[in-house]
């Protein structure tokens, strides 16, 4: 797997320097090196960071969406580009959900699973692009980020509502035993079931990498 991972980045460093310092390669890069950025802030105790810590994952998020249409649009697509995009995404949404384990409001093992299936996936990403084959991502998968994204901001805007000074301590209240009420727990476990759902249905569709059509993640 280190191996695969090893050749993959370096073939695509030997793309012409123009075509691996791309504005979207540039966007993917900032994506990487923000994520521990918010997860810090949002660990400050100071509500006025955490809305920073906030403020700073929704400009990785928008990046994540730039970086795409820019590469579409002007065709600067590259394989370390194509490689990079998605584990940045991975790396955003994992690190909010051990976040979210770290402060009590997840269950650490539907977090583990949800991580589990990331990894395997990306494994055979790496393994596809090593063989040249193209990964195509399914329409599940699409869905599946979607709703990971949403859970995330959802319980994101949440924290930021328990501090008093943003809604009130009534309503802070309310959403600090929300937050850790059981309700958090079943929606977690319906995200979990549909993200494992999607790793599954990866692995029995793309099961030999030999088939002509392009793999789906």
């Amino acid at each position: 797997m280190f191996r695969l991972l090893t050749n993959i980045i370096s073939q695509g460093l030997k793309e012409p320097y123009q075509s691996y310092l791309t504005i979207p390669n540039q966007l993917t890069a900032l994506r990487i090196l923000l994520v521990p950025v918010f997860v810090l802030l949002l660990l400050q105790v100071d509500p006025y960071m955490k809305l920073f810590g906030v403020i700073v994952f929704a400009v990785a998020s928008l990046t994540d969406i730039y970086d795409g249409y820019h590469a579409r649009k002007y065709g600067v697509i590259t394989r370390l580009g194509a490689f990079l995009d998605p584990l940045a995404d991975k790396l955003l949404i994992t690190a909010a959900f051990l976040l979210y384990v770290w402060m009590g409001y997840l269950v650490l093992w539907m977090v583990v699973l949800v991580i589990v299936r990331d990894v395997v996936v990306t494994g055979l990403r790496v393994y596809a692009e090593y063989m040249d084959r193209p990964v195509v991502t399914s329409v599940e998968a699409k869905y599946k980020t979607l709703v990971q994204n949403l859970f995330v901001y959802l319980i994101m805007v949440l924290i930021l509502l328990k501090e008093s000074v943003f809604s009130g301590k009534g309503v802070a209240l309310m959403i600090q035993r929300f937050l850790l009420s059981d309700t958090l727990d079943y929606i977690m476990l319906a995200v979990t079931i549909f993200t494992v759902y999607t790793g599954v249905s990866y692995l029995v569709s793309n099961w030999k990498l030999s088939l002509q059509k392009p793999v789906q993640e």
